[in-house]
């Protein structure tokens, strides 16, 4: 499957974000992930709806937004009218039945659905789900900051939702060269990298070593 670059503006720099996403689009991403914390199911807050209508405005990119808060079902609708493409929700924070009438809402409006759980959340919470789902999302990192080291044991996991799912896998969390091929070799094909392309002095060649990781 082909590799796609997923740029989480969550370690881009905030006082020129729509000069920082430009950049990421013209040096190859594949699309821009969004990180909303709501400061209660996760310890941190970050941006809303608002914030990422203006996001729309300056690229043409898919815009993934990451919704790390609770009752997400309250919020969809928001970040949908601002412009998301597609929208990821925690099965920690969703029921069955939620994400299926969800996912019927977003299908009318050509939104895609993805659900995404946290490392120690078991994967047999996620495999009743994946019919209703367009994405998955691997947590490789506790939720809440950037930065944050990979955490190896959700490997597994990837291997097991390959072999069991046939879209697009995320991993989203200490991604960087090394982890990449990891990711990539357990059967992930998106990465969401912070911290490795926003930090580096070279965005085009940050995301093509990530790409090229096996």
């Amino acid at each position: 499957m082909k590799i796609k670059i997923a740029p989480s503006i969550l370690s881009a720099d905030f006082s020129c974000l729509g000069e920082e996403i430009k950049k990421a689009e013209s040096c190859g991403a594949d699309m821009i992930h969004v990180d909303v914390m709501d400061g209660h199911f996760v310890p941190n807050i970050t941006i809303g709806a608002l914030v990422v209508k203006d996001i729309r405005k300056a690229t043409k990119l898919p815009l993934d937004v990451h919704l790390m808060i609770n009752n997400p079902q309250k919020f969809i609708g928001s970040f949908v009218a601002a412009g998301s493409d597609m929208i990821t929700v925690h099965i920690e924070t969703m029921s069955k039945s939620k994400l299926k009438s969800q996912k019927s809402k977003l299908k009318g409006k050509g939104v895609k659905l993805g659900v995404s759980l946290n490392p120690s959340t078991p994967l047999k919470k996620v495999i009743e789900v994946l019919p209703l789902v367009d994405f998955i999302l691997v947590m490789s990192v506790n939720p809440g900051f950037g930065g944050q080291d990979f955490i190896p044991a959700v490997l597994p996991k990837i291997r097991k939702l390959r072999s069991l799912f046939p879209g697009d896998i995320a991993v989203d969390g200490g991604i960087n060269e090394k982890t990449a091929r990891q990711v990539i070799k357990a059967g992930a094909n998106v990465l969401a990298a912070g911290s490795y392309i926003f930090k580096s002095k070279d965005y085009k060649e940050a995301m093509r070593r990530l790409r090229c990781a096996v």
